[in-house]
């Protein structure tokens, strides 16, 4: 067979259902073993797209997402959305297309160095310079992206070596997941006597612990301790917001209650914590809580986060572990009334006289999603809302990219939860992530998609302009024209609607989630200077 034969029976292995991506010159060989495979290549608008939905379905699954592209223009487009994976700590294997060997040596068209170009930004890549080589390398690319911490690969397949025979058989994963051994048990002793003489302990639910599926085993563990907990945005729905012991995220509440809990808290158990996301500075700026840090890896070197034991191990036997010590719980008398008031404050629905905002909007969207609904959110200032203001009450529930923090995710990563969830999904995202990517309305639509748009609309770069305004008393850059977006939704054969008041609001959005359509609801909101 030829080696793209090879390949394309290597992702097959790999369980592989979907590839996204675009068609170029230096794919055909590989474009044309897809079409004989069970494997589905989706087409997409953008590879940027492309590299998104690997990533969510590489965050929902765990599987390994796989996205395409050509060489050249068609790599660089990719890069966005494999580096969001990389920082995201999401699976992806990112493929591109390369010339054939014989001009690689010179200035040639279309030509960059892509495997340095990708090395940054991946766990491992390389060019697929001899056909012997590729089955190895498929596998090693696939075992890499998905074992903790996991990330992008690449893999680099020059057109001559995508037309060579090969005799060679895909190498079969004998194991899905590589689990690591229970956690020294001199840590965990260490780690017992650090949380035994705590008065205030906190627990602090990072990306980690939603990513190696340990929700069970850390509910366990906060439910015993009696323990708070806050999550990072990437964490959100590690511990079900409707639990008491919740505050949500690190920053979430008015006058941030969970802020306040933090700074009467004396010592924090980080589980799966990763400082990409969050700056300790912001919960540890004096540097003086004490510490104890659970996840696969040690603890990165930096003043504000200085562990005081570092369980490094499996992250759900960790803290099966630590349940096993069987800790006296704590009193919640310091936590409890800072709880009433958040839930309190994220419940409550708007009254009809105040302005449409993402704020108000959010416990409307919560009361129509169910818990295992999923909500894809953008970047921008509607983002901070939901990271800090949607309660979650499942983990992979709420979609928010904390590492990078890539405006354009929402719309292609709704395509890719579409294709691997049974709930309903929503897009949420700000009129100018949408439009970064609003063109793969037209795959979500040829490829049958039913997901719902929630598009904040302030005709800005909100988040920055309210940063600019902090800072220097006005914006320069932010202020954006847009299309009539549910008409621009008309075009793409997309269900179309803009809302003007929050009755209108509650029963649109509640009727799109439940239909089987393809919908946008455009929420018109007012400029933050104008608010």
């Amino acid at each position: 067979m030829k080696t793209s034969d090879l390949l394309v029976a290597c992702l097959e292995a790999e369980g592989v259902e979907h590839v996204f991506g675009l068609p170029g010159e230096e794919l055909e060989d590989i474009l044309f073993s897809l079409a004989d495979s069970p494997i589905e290549f989706v087409p997409v608008r953008h590879e940027q797209g492309a590299a998104f939905m690997a990533d969510v379905h590489g965050r929902l699954t765990g599987d390994a997402g796989v996205c395409l592209s050509t060489l050249g223009p068609g790599a660089t487009n990719l890069m966005t959305g494999v580096a969001d994976a990389h920082l995201d700590k999401s699976p992806v294997v990112a493929i591109t297309g390369q010339g054939s060997r014989e001009r690689l040596h010179q200035e040639s068209h279309q030509l960059l160095d892509v495997v340095n170009t990708f090395a940054p930004i991946t766990k491992w890549n390389t060019r697929l310079d001899d056909p012997a080589i590729v089955h190895e390398s498929v596998r090693k690319a696939f075992k890499l992206a998905e074992l903790e911490k996991p990330g992008a690969t690449h893999l680099e397949l020059p057109e001559d070596i995508a037309a060579a025979d090969s005799a060679d058989e895909p190498i079969r994963p004998r194991e899905r997941r590589v689990r690591r051994a229970a956690p020294d048990p001199g840590a965990v002793e260490r780690a017992v006597e650090v949380l035994a003489g705590a008065d205030r302990p906190l627990v602090l639910a990072g990306n980690g612990a939603v990513r190696t599926r340990a929700a069970e085993q850390l509910r366990a563990f906060v439910e015993g301790l009696n323990a708070p907990t806050v999550a990072t945005y990437m964490g959100k729905g590690a511990v079900s917001d409707a639990d008491e012991h919740s505050l949500l995220t690190l920053d979430s509440g008015t006058e941030s209650q969970a802020e306040r809990v933090i700074d009467r808290a004396d010592t924090v158990l980080a589980v799966g914590y990763d400082i990409a996301e969050h700056d300790p500075e912001n919960w540890n700026p004096d540097g003086e809580k004490r510490i104890v840090h659970l996840d696969f890896e040690p603890a990165e070197v930096y003043e504000h986060y200085v562990p005081e034991v570092e369980v490094v191990c499996d992250i759900a036997a960790g803290l099966e572990a630590l349940c096993a010590a069987d800790l006296d719980p704590t009193g919640d008398d310091w936590y409890a009334d800072l709880r009433q008031a958040l839930a309190t404050d994220v419940t409550r629905a708007p009254t009809e006289d105040e302005p449409l905002s993402v704020r108000r909007a959010l416990p409307i969207v919560r009361d129509v999603l169910a818990d295992e609904d999923v909500l894809i959110s953008d970047v921008g200032s509607h983002k901070m809302a939901i990271a800090r203001h949607y309660p979650t009450y499942e983990p992979n529930t709420c979609i928010v990219s904390n590492g990078l923090a890539s405006m354009g995710i929402a719309v292609p990563g709704a395509v890719a939860a579409d294709l691997v969830t049974d709930g309903n999904v929503v897009a949420a995202t700000g009129d100018g992530g949408f439009l970064m990517n609003a063109a793969e309305l037209e795959t979500a639509g040829r490829l049958g998609c039913s997901f719902t748009v929630l598009l904040f609309n302030d005709d800005d770069y909100g988040l920055i302009r309210e940063k600019q305004s902090a800072h220097r008393g006005g914006a320069v850059g932010t202020a954006l024209g847009n299309p009539d977006f549910p008409a621009f939704a008309e075009s793409f054969g997309v269900s179309g609607h803009r809302v003007d008041s929050w009755d209108d609001f509650r029963e649109t959005f509640a009727a799109a989630v439940a239909s089987d359509d393809l919908s946008l609801v455009e929420v018109p909101l007012a400029r933050v200077d104008d608010r």
